[in-house]
């Protein structure tokens, strides 16, 4: 509608309204039409005097016509405080001033003007199913609808009411109005007309046509050939018409009234919560183990509930073997893996597994990578044999290697803009140093420079490096039996020869001396992105569940400490939290929060406020261990619903050396809990005065409130995460 959108009201500025003006409300975009008693002498005489001096404007473009012809039918259902059912059918139909828009006019007529229209005379008066019926044509400058709207009497079902009006409508389209019918709507439009032009203004009168007829048209007198094309329209061209544009194309909107509700009568006491129902008893799948002739190792969880088997090769590799070759490598090599083999093409690859109904998918992460495959069962032995084409025949094609080059390229300039992956990017090599296994970019898309150094060869050298079956687990969720699939491996794999692979190194690093700060400059930014951590034990360690918990107390949850804190007490950030990468070696333990500009020094002392309160004067509460403990438990029958979340969490204890029973023991192990193991794991893990901290933001704005915190080094880098002034 001409009212708008209150979007667009809301962002209209006061400059907006007066160009508007300026472009429209010119005197040659303007109609005035004077009607009444006065001669054409003195009206020019007085319009020359009050309207002359207004500026003609800018030219304006106008389309002629634009008719949004529709095909099929599209239909939408709504409920409203109404007490009857309606229906609307509305069509897109030519514009005002048209041939087939004035006959249109008529087929309305004959369709619902008057007690004896077909509609009326159908519906209301002699199947009595609907309270009223009426048609119309709506026909503006470029396009108009056609439009029939019926409504339903008390107790009518709608669909017996559009089935009336298909009926009616249909009979019209094959056999046109009868010459009784075109005789009495000509005779209703001359006399309305007549009726019309008595009033000087007011819709339909003199006024309203002759300035409608010159906007419309450029011709004040066009009335004249509306007229005279209604007086000669024959029933074909009725006919024509309706058939033209009323036989496909509808949108139909059903009105149905909203039922009346009552509420029940409640004793329940609402400032109370119900009392927590009996958690229901989570256990992990039982895992079985086999090792083929290669060495390779296979995991199984059974789940018999869907005709579904999942698979997860584990490469000893990810981002960390970039240690041996050019940062990227591994991302890039997983990502060519399914590309092609020496008999399949990526295309062949990729209409085999639709045809039978497989999903795969290659990846890394940290330490490893992985080639995965969900296939039905139905299908399980063609969909393993292009899961092991792929595995151990990759090609690695030229002309897909550049494309993917160029991707993976173009990917890293998108991180070298976005903040949280500026930060990603860098952080690495601040807390690990440039010779360990993980001081790359965490995303694992290496550098540009690195990146565009990587050949073909290296590719199919990380390839014939890593993927050794003895340094491989395959992991298999779903439904089969230990038996079943490891004879289908060890049938797939047995020439797959075993060897080694080079040792990474992921050996400890030392904690910083103190805190130091490193600003990355992003001018313009609209907030600041504050990241600080520092190493952290091994995801593999006696004291896990106590880390895991006390980083959900500081900042893992919606409710912990830092979010409520930047959150919902000060209201700086959206969301702050804290985390801890997984890797097989120290992990990064990272404090993160997108905070607006002007509250970044103030961020950075409260983030650093909650780290010490925690390990000193704030110590975790009983309150809130047992809030995290109930959640950590509660949640678990939900995060093993999906055959992937099983194997998820296997895939971890695969990767990061946890023992094979520490999710089937995780629940009783959380419940053991005491506040004294999760206060030791707090001042174990955390040291908030050797914190590295990385701020991406506009430098201009942020640096001087960062000086006044008194850190004794404060870094500039830039996005690559060279040092600069």
């Amino acid at each position: 509608t001409v009212i708008g959108s209150m979007e667009d009201l809301n962002a209209a500025s006061l400059k907006d309204v007066r160009e508007w003006f300026k472009t429209y409300y010119g005197a040659a975009n303007a109609v005035l039409v004077i009607a009444g008693d006065i001669d054409a002498k003195t009206a020019h005489k007085k319009v020359e005097k009050y309207f002359g001096d207004i500026p003609s404007g800018p030219p304006i473009s106008k389309y002629k016509t634009w008719i949004a012809k529709r095909t099929g039918t599209q239909r939408q259902v709504i409920q409203d405080r109404v007490p009857q059912a309606r229906i609307y059918k509305v069509w897109n139909i030519p514009e005002w001033g048209s041939r087939d828009g004035d006959y249109l006019d008529l087929v309305s007529d004959v369709l619902s003007s008057g007690k004896t229209s077909r509609f009326y005379k159908r519906l209301v008066y002699d199947d009595q199913i609907a309270t009223s019926v009426y048609a119309y044509t709506d026909l503006r400058e470029i396009a108009g609808q056609f439009t029939v709207v019926a409504t339903a009497k008390p107790n009518v079902d709608l669909s017996k009411v559009e089935k009336a009006l298909d009926e009616e409508m249909a009979r019209f389209l094959a056999e046109g109005p009868t010459p009784k019918e075109l005789k009495r709507i000509k005779i209703q439009y001359l006399s309305r007309f007549v009726r019309g032009i008595e009033r000087i203004g007011g819709f339909g009168g003199k006024s309203d046509i002759l300035a409608r007829d010159e906007v419309f048209t450029g011709d004040p007198a066009y009335y004249k050939i509306t007229l005279k094309r209604v007086q000669e329209a024959t029933a074909k061209n009725l006919k024509e018409a309706a058939n033209k544009w009323l036989s496909d194309g509808v949108y139909i909107l059903e009105v149905h009234p909203f039922p009346h509700y009552t509420t029940l009568k409640t004793t329940v006491d609402r400032s109370r919560l119900p009392k927590q129902g009996t958690p229901p008893t989570v256990k992990f799948p039982e895992l079985q183990q086999a090792t083929l002739s290669n060495g390779m190792k296979i995991i199984l969880a059974e789940r018999h509930a869907i005709p579904v088997v999942n698979f997860n090769l584990l490469i000893d590799a990810g981002y960390a073997s970039d240690q041996f070759a050019l940062p990227g490598t591994a991302k890039l090599a997983m990502e060519m893996l399914d590309e092609g083999t020496k008999i399949r093409t990526a295309l062949q690859i990729s209409q085999e597994l639709d045809m039978l109904g497989a999903e795969l998918r290659t990846g890394s992460n940290l330490d490893a990578s992985s080639v995965s495959l969900s296939a039905l069962k139905s299908n399980l032995d063609p969909s393993l044999d292009i899961f092991a084409d792929i595995i151990l025949n990759p090609s690695f094609p030229e002309k897909d290697f550049e494309r993917l080059k160029k991707n993976q390229i173009a990917a890293i300039q998108r991180e070298k803009v976005t903040p949280v992956q500026m930060a990603l990017r860098v952080f690495p090599k601040l807390l690990y140093g440039a010779n360990h296994a993980y001081g790359n970019p965490l995303t694992g898309s290496g550098t540009e420079e690195s990146v565009v150094r990587i050949s073909r060869k290296d590719l199919i050298k990380f390839h014939q490096t890593w993927f050794k079956p003895n340094h491989a687990t395959l992991i298999v969720v779903g439904d089969t039996d230990l038996g079943e699939i490891k004879q289908r491996i060890e049938k797939l794999f047995k020439n797959w020869k075993a060897g080694t692979i080079p040792q990474k190194n992921i050996g400890k690093v030392k904690l910083a001396a103190g805190q130091s700060v490193y600003i990355l400059d992003r001018p313009g930014s609209l907030q600041s992105i504050i990241f600080a951590g520092h190493v952290a034990p091994p995801q593999a360690n006696p004291e896990e569940i106590a880390i895991e918990t006390m980083n959900n107390i500081l900042g893992g949850t919606f409710t912990s400490r830092i979010n409520m804190n930047l959150r919902e007490d000060k209201h700086w950030a959206y969301g702050a939290f804290t985390f801890l990468v997984s890797a097989r070696g120290q992990r990064p333990f990272i404090a993160y929060a997108p905070v607006q500009t002007n509250k970044t020094k103030q961020a950075i002392l409260e983030i650093e406020k909650e780290i010490k309160g925690i390990i000193s004067d704030k110590p975790v509460t009983a309150k809130e261990l047992e809030k995290v403990r109930k959640k950590q438990i509660l949640e678990l029958p939900g995060s093993w619903e999906t055959m992937n979340s099983v194997g998820a969490s296997i895939s971890e204890i695969v990767q990061y050396g946890l023992p094979m029973d520490y999710f089937s023991t995780y629940p009783e192990r959380v419940r053991s809990l005491t506040l004294k193991q999760v206060e030791k794991a707090a001042k174990d893990v955390l040291h908030p005065g050797r914190l590295v901290w990385v701020v991406v933001g506009d430098r201009s704005k942020i640096e001087p409130g960062i000086r006044e915190l008194g850190f004794a080094e404060i870094h500039f880098l830039d996005a690559n995460g060279n040092s600069i002034k």
